[in-house]
Formats: structure tokens, C-alpha cells, sequence
């Protein structure tokens, strides 16, 4: 059974001081130059933009896909890497079971979390996410992605095109870095009000 969602009136409502008190502004020491082919997290915008991933996307643990896709699209917020998010028919989701848990984006809405359970019985905790019901109060569209899945690069093997990516500083965030990002990158200690 899966997770009962919040009223999201009421979730939009407890979103608005945190969408409201964001400093647009805001820059921190250190900004590394982007180069041809780079993007700078300091360049996205924050309402995030959703964006097609430059590469086809693959999860893996050890030999075993877990998804892979050709059409994924990311997610890109002040700050913080992409989170590439896959379609639901390109992740093996028989695999993939509701924790119950829940949390809220001020951008995206409530977030429901899985643990990965591999046949024969290995199990990676909190591993995937998903927005099921997105916000769709802004124009940046964020339903494109409901029901669509993230997965943490810290868990499991994650790559666009070749490259493995590395995991968003923090124990939090999902992005995935690559060597097109550049920073630097919230999650990290001092970052909290990035």
C-alpha cells in the first residue's frame, strides 16, 4: 500500500516562507569558471528548471541494472548538481519498496522514498525517490516528473553516458556530479542555507 500524501494546499501553504525567504543574490567565495561544455550550479535558477539529461542515464549495483534510460530528464536548482529523474517503464520498480517515509520540497512537493530489495535478499535503504503528486502551482511544469524516479549516486552506481558520477556533497541531496558541473556544490558543512 503506498504512502498517503499530505493535503497539498496545506504543503503549498508551509512551502511558501521557504520559496519566499530564498536570497536570489546570494553567491559564495569560490565560484569555479565554467569552461566549453560546463554548466555552474550558480547558473541555475531556483524555482529549479526541469531539462532533458545530456546522455543516456544508467543505475547499477555491481552488475545488476536497476534503470536505465535514454530520455531522462534533471532537475537543476541554485546550487545544488542535477538529479536526473527516470520514467517509471525504465526502472526496474518490482525491486523498489515504499519506506513510509515522506518529506517535502518547497518546489517540488511531497517526496516518498524506496528501498531497493534485490532478489535473493540485498537490500539498499532509502536508495530512490519520487514525487507522485508534484506542486503544479508554477509554470515550470514539475508534473513531468511525477512518479518519476531519483537515485542516490552514494548508493548505488549511477552514470550518464560513461562518466560515473559522484555524489552531492551531504547525506540529503541527490544529485549526480559530473565533470560538466561546476561549483561549488551545497551539502556540505556550511552550506545549510545554500
Amino acid at each position: 500500500m503506498p504512502t498517503p500524501l499530505p493535503d497539498k494546499a496545506a504543503l503549498l501553504a508551509r512551502a511558501k516562507p521557504y520559496r519566499d525567504n530564498w536570497d536570489r543574490s546570494f553567491r559564495p567565495p569560490g565560484v569555479e569558471p565554467v569552461g566549453e561544455g560546463e554548466e555552474s550550479v550558480w547558473d541555475y535558477p531556483r524555482p529549479p528548471i526541469i531539462a532533458p539529461v545530456p546522455g543516456p542515464v544508467r543505475v547499477m549495483l555491481g552488475d545488476t541494472v536497476i534503470a536505465e534510460s535514454d530520455c531522462a530528464l534533471e532537475v537543476k536548482e541554485t546550487a545544488g548538481a542535477p538529479v536526473p529523474y527516470i520514467r517509471p517503464e525504465d526502472v526496474r520498480t518490482e525491486w523498489l519498496e515504499d519506506t513510509g517515509r515522506l518529506t517535502v520540497c518547497e518546489w517540488k512537493g511531497a517526496t516518498l522514498y524506496y528501498d531497493l530489495a534485490l532478489p535473493g535478499g540485498e537490500r539498499i535503504a532509502e536508495a530512490a525517490w519520487n514525487y507522485p503528486d508534484p506542486f503544479d502551482d508554477l509554470e515550470e511544469g514539475y508534473a513531468e516528473i511525477a512518479g518519476w524516479f531519483g537515485f542516490y549516486a552514494g548508493k548505488l552506481d549511477c552514470f550518464i553516458g560513461e562518466e560515473r558520477a559522484r555524489p552531492q556533497p551531504g547525506n540529503f541531496y541527490g544529485g549526480w556530479v559530473t565533470d560538466r558541473i561546476k561549483g561549488p556544490i551545497k551539502g556540505g558543512p556550511g552550506t545549510g542555507g545554500w
